[in-house]
């Protein structure tokens, strides 16, 4: 059942110095009701960028992910909103999903997943467990609210959910300085939160986690059908278990 008329979308993207990023992600959905971004006080353009392309900017120092994401949300005033960020882009395939729905909205759902396709290293990662990566992104206003850690936050929906099928691209690490500079800030914050639950670290745990990481996103999930980006980044997820367990026992130590 719908309810007979076109319902409204609001975008919602928070940013700190997404100069080069922010503009193509907010031309992917000029077609939205509200463009709404949410800046921590980015020193480059990013604010001029997203107010050239009709987004109204509001400045907030940053107070955490799940938190500045739920403000951002509570910025709306549409039927629904969608939230992403300033290295994602809107395909034409999800646009059209997603207007399809405004114009026939269902009864009964909260909020809908997408799935999310990754470029990294100069191709579409579609193995090793980081496609589909389905999200929920899109909500109905009032009936969803970010939850989680430092860096596992996810967009909740109160209530039944729906698949929606046109993927939202990710233009994640720029390079692998990039994506080392970025494992070396969250293990950092994932240690934190390990510790902050009471979970503890050691050496066997270090041994075996690694390898194990590498070998699920490798062989099980078949990253060697991405060729040499499926192996760095198969390595890499490795190496992102291996510091989130060393830094949570030098915590232990510390402690």
């Amino acid at each position: 059942m719908t309810s007979g008329h076109r319902q409204t979308l609001a975008v919602c993207v928070i940013t700190l110095d997404e100069e080069d990023r922010i503009g193509e992600c907010l031309d992917a959905v000029t077609w939205a009701d509200e463009l709404i971004v949410v800046d921590s006080g980015s020193a480059d353009r990013t604010a001029a960028i997203a107010r050239a392309k009709g987004a109204r900017v509001v400045v907030r120092e940053w107070p955490g992910y799940a938190a500045q994401k739920n403000f951002a949300l509570e910025q709306a005033s549409s039927d629904w909103v969608l939230s992403i960020d300033a290295d994602e882009r809107v395909t034409p395939e999800l646009a059209a999903e997603i207007r399809g729905l405004l114009a026939a909205p269902p009864e009964g759902i909260a909020g809908c997943s997408v799935p999310r396709r990754t470029w990294y290293l100069g191709r579409w990662i579609r193995h090793g467990g980081w496609y589909p990566d389905r999200k929920v992104r899109l909500v109905r206003r009032g009936r969803g609210r970010w939850e989680g850690s430092l860096v596992h936050e996810r967009l909740v929906a109160e209530g039944p959910t729906r698949e929606l099928h046109g993927d939202l691209l990710h233009y994640t690490y720029r390079d692998i300085a990039d994506h080392l500079r970025r494992i070396d800030r969250f293990t950092t914050e994932a240690a934190q939160a390990l510790a902050a639950a009471g979970r503890r670290s050691g050496l066997l745990g270090m041994l075996v986690h690694p390898p194990a990481k590498f070998l699920k996103m490798y062989l099980l999930r078949a990253g060697f059908l991405d060729g040499a980006p499926g192996f760095v980044v198969a390595v890499l997820g490795g190496y992102y278990v291996f510091l989130k367990y060393a830094k949570l026992w030098e915590l232990q130590r510390r402690n």
